[in-house]
């Protein structure tokens, strides 16, 4: 699942291909920003992403759908 976060005072996003289900992210998200806590993420190849819940400005959540690779692909 591809997710991207935006922060206060930072021109770049934050993205993440992470291995959960949307309720988890919202639930994780949601925690972070009620609580001021450090939003924990690990993407699928082991990597810990670490952003201060109190300067989240949004959080993107896209599918998770495999992408079709090759000439046939529509």
């Amino acid at each position: 699942m591809d997710i991207k976060i935006g922060m206060e005072n930072v021109s770049r996003e934050v993205s993440i291909d992470a291995a959960l289900e949307t309720e988890q992210v919202l639930e994780l998200v949601n925690k972070a920003i009620e609580e001021g806590t450090t939003l924990q993420l690990k993407d699928r190849k082991g990597q810990q992403v670490l952003v201060p819940g109190s300067k989240i400005a949004y959080v993107e959540i896209g599918q998770d759908a495999s992408r079709p690779v090759g000439f046939g692909a529509l």
